[in-house]
Formats: structure tokens, C-alpha cells, sequence
């Protein structure tokens, strides 16, 4: 229905119940003049008179009563529909569709949603992880998590955290095989490889060489595809393992795991939330998209220092350094 025509019927029904087409007028919100073109418009759409009008009141004809009550109901149900919209706009409730990441970004996920959903208990969390780049608008998105550049256009990307990658080992590993020195003796050592989620090829470990990143193949003791599998493992002590620090930070601060050839850590790509236009979004959304940047975004939690990766690295290393053969 085109806008002015849902404006005049308006108007004849505040017109009706009001019996006065300055008070429907002024209770629109529209000039006097407005109001008497609008109910004109209608009058001439139908081909029928709504109302007799006198200079003091107006009343409806025969005609307008019958139009009055076919139209109410359907006119009421329209603005309770269109309340109900604009109130979504506020209330913090309702449906909210999530994708990211499945092999890495699932703890942090994780302690997000148990924050939000701790504030706003009315949201209902609609999460897909998948490690695929989805359709944004196929999938009915609210808000996404991405590794690295995005597929999608026509979104606002803001960056969260580098996504570092750390050799890391197990107090248990380095008591019985000890520790590289180099990269080139990673070759002499049992290591975890990650197989790529979508293509199930072996990913080689990615190492910072000076201002370059190279790809290095390790012999793979143990293949996995999950993260949280890998991390068990490695803390195992049975394998070397190529974590990030997602993972691998709150073990390596706790001394559970130890990080090896440190100046060699790389970021492997970084971590961004990805969302449409704030201009339509509903509040439950933005409030969610607010979280998450004022949670994520630079947080040191899932980020080492230079300076802790050598000095955790020296720690470890002293602690098990091999006493030569008698």
C-alpha cells in the first residue's frame, strides 16, 4: 500500500473517532490542510463521501461507517506491527546470529557469550561455527568472527588481535627429549601437525626468519584438526605443537607449557569482527558488537609480549637443561 494512501486512512479514522478534522490534525502531528487533502484523496480514491461535513462537526455517512469498521482492524493490526518494530530497535531481545571460526576461536567465544548472555538473558544466541567462508547475507548474519581478510562485501571489518603461533612443549617433553635450539633440529624432534579443516592437507608450521615468514614441514608424530585435541597432546608431553596463543597463553603463563625458538613466533594473520551497517541494527546486536570490541580488541589475554615469550622461554629451558652422558 503506498504510503499516502495508509496517511488518509489514518486520518479518516482519527477524523471518526475524534469528529473533528483539526483534531486528527493535530494529533497526527500534520496541518490542518494536510489532513483535509488526505481525507480528500481517499474520498476520491473510493469514489464515495466519507462524511457530512457542517461548520461544526462532521458525521460519517453510511458509506464511511461501513469503510470505518472494515478498515479498523486491519489498520490496528498494522500499527501494532509497526510498534513492534521499532521497539525491537530497543529492547534488548531476540534472535542473534553469530558465525566464526570453529578451530581456533571457540574459547573465546565461548567466555563471550557467557558474559552477554549473563547481562541480557532475553537474547537468543544462534551460533554456527564452521572454518568455511560463508554467504553473509544467505545466512542470515548479525555478527562475524574471521581469521584474517574477509570474503564478504558490503560489511564493516574492525581488527580485535594479532593471531600469534607458538612452538610450544610440556615440562614431561622436555625431560625426555629435551629442547631444539634451532629450527633445523625441529627435524630430530616429534611434532604435532594441524590438517586444514576444509581441505584436510597438513599445514606446515609458519615461523618468523628476521623480517620474513616461512613455512616450515616438521615431521608430524601426531595429525589432528582440532585445536583443544592438538593442546591436549602437546600438554601430554607426547609431541611438539605449533599453538596459538589463544590456546597456548594461559598454559604458558601457568608454566604448563614452555615456548620454544621464541624469536622465531609469527603472526599467523589477525582476528576481526565483521558486522553490517549500524544504522538498522537492532540494539540486542550493537550492544552485542560493543562487547566484543571493548573485550577483544588488543586484549593482552590472547597476546604474548617479546618479552614474555624470552622470558618464559629461559625459565623453562633452565629447568630442564640436559645433564651430558657419564
Amino acid at each position: 500500500m503506498p504510503i499516502n494512501e495508509l496517511r488518509s486512512i489514518s486520518t479518516f479514522v482519527k477524523t471518526a473517532d475524534l469528529g473533528s478534522l483539526r483534531q486528527a490534525a493535530a494529533a497526527q502531528g500534520m496541518s490542518p490542510q494536510a489532513a483535509s487533502q488526505a481525507l480528500a484523496q481517499l474520498e476520491k480514491h473510493l469514489g464515495v463521501r466519507l462524511f457530512h461535513r457542517t461548520t461544526r462537526n462532521m458525521q460519517l455517512t453510511a458509506e464511511g461507517q461501513a469503510f470505518l469498521e472494515a478498515a479498523r482492524p486491519s489498520l490496528m493490526g498494522l500499527e501494532r506491527a509497526l510498534a513492534q518494530a521499532r521497539n525491537a530497535t530497543d529492547e534488548i531481545a531476540g534472535p542473534l546470529r553469530i558465525v566464526g571460526p570453529h578451530s581456533v576461536f571457540r574459547p573465546v567465544l565461548a567466555l563471550l557469550l557467557q558474559e552477554f548472555c549473563d547481562t541480557y538473558p532475553l537474547v537468543q544466541p544462534d551460533v554456527k561455527l564452521d572454518d568455511r567462508l560463508g554467504n553473509w547475507v544467505e545466512d542470515r548474519v548479525d555478527v562475524g568472527f574471521r581469521i584474517g581478510p574477509s570474503a564478504a562485501e558490503g560489511v564493516i571489518a574492525r581488527r580485535l588481535f594479532p593471531l600469534q603461533v607458538i612452538i610450544c612443549a610440556a615440562p614431561r617433553y622436555l625431560e625426555q627429549h629435551g629442547a631444539p635450539d634451532t629450527i633445523e633440529q625441529l627435524a630430530n624432534h616429534r611434532c604435532s601437525v594441524f590438517r586444514n579443516t576444509i581441505t584436510d592437507r597438513p599445514l606446515p608450521w609458519r615461523l618468523s626468519n628476521g623480517d620474513t615468514v616461512i613455512e616450515q614441514d616438521v615431521p608430524a608424530a601426531f595429525y589432528v584438526n582440532e585445536e583443544e585435541l592438538e593442546t591436549d597432546a602437546v600438554l601430554g608431553g607426547r609431541v611438539l605443537g605449533h599453538l596459538t596463543a589463544v590456546t597456548a597463553a594461559a598454559h604458558i603463563r601457568a608454566g604448563r607449557l614452555v615456548p620454544l625458538l621464541t624469536q622465531h613466533v609469527a603472526d599467523y594473520a589477525n582476528v576481526f569482527v565483521y558486522y553490517g551497517s549500524r544504522i538498522s541494527q537492532p540494539t540486542r546486536v550493537r550492544a552485542f558488537i560493543d562487547l566484543a570490541i571493548e573485550r577483544l580488541a588488543n586484549n593482552h589475554t590472547y597476546v604474548l609480549s617479546q618479552q614474555e615469550l624470552t622470558t618464559a622461554e629461559e625459565r623453562g629451558r633452565a629447568l630442564f637443561v640436559r645433564k651430558p652422558a657419564s
